[in-house]
């Protein structure tokens, strides 16, 4: 895969889906650390930041990068539409103002990162729904790497309409009901029509960063 340069002030990168290990030691999986570990260094020693929002895949691939809790397989694939919560700073942070808490979104991994380490220094800014009837740490949903770096498990550019073509598939359609029952997938079909669930979402948080980021390279 190619990798863009650090002349951009802006990175938006998903990727997936995979195997968050499996270009461990490769050439794009090392120029994809590189370039995180470009961006660091930039923000350390200018006052123009660089921006990043990393998106599934490529969330996945920074937590084992920097060491943020445990990546490793679910046991099922995750596919729908499910509520995720907000920590105290989820709620504080400015990329989810406008957001309820829980809001909903896209999920689609085979992998998840749990046991987030407190000491790492990055803030979990969300988590997903509480299982009672499952033994399992919830895993984590956001995290903040740094007041530049963001990163998200879920996929928060996904949109209604082409979410509902993907839905309507019977591959996809079967794993869900297989996975959640038919009334979970009914569900699903029904949210996509509502404004306040992933449509609002997709209207929250992509143009809450970029709004950001944009506003402080113009004043920079």
């Amino acid at each position: 895969g190619e990798i863009p340069s650090i002349d951009y002030d802006i990175f938006i990168s998903s990727g997936g889906p995979g195997d968050p290990f499996e270009g461990e030691g490769e050439q794009w999986d090392n120029d994809f650390c590189d370039l995180l570990d470009q961006i660091e260094l930039h923000n350390r020693i200018n006052e123009n930041k660089k921006y990043g929002f990393l998106i599934c895949h490529s969330f996945q691939m920074a937590c084992r990068k920097y060491g943020i809790g445990k990546v490793i397989r679910r046991k099922s694939t995750a596919f729908g539409i499910f509520p995720v919560f907000l920590t105290k700073e989820g709620e504080a942070d400015l990329i989810f103002d406008g957001l309820h808490n829980p809001f909903y979104s896209v999920d689609s991994r085979d992998w998840q990162v749990v046991n987030p380490d407190a000491d790492s220094g990055h803030k979990i800014l969300a988590i997903e729904k509480e299982r009672p009837h499952v033994d399992l740490e919830r895993c984590v949903m956001a995290v903040r790497f740094s007041n530049e770096l963001v990163g998200t498990q879920f996929h928060p550019e996904a949109d209604p309409t082409g979410m509902k073509m993907y839905l309507l598939q019977d591959e996809k359609k079967k794993a869900i009901v297989a996975n959640h029952g038919e009334q979970k997938y009914d569900d699903m079909l029904s949210s996509l029509d509502d404004p306040q669930r992933i449509r609002l979402t997709q209207q929250v948080i992509l143009p809450n960063f970029l709004n950001r980021a944009i506003n402080a390279l113009q004043e920079a």
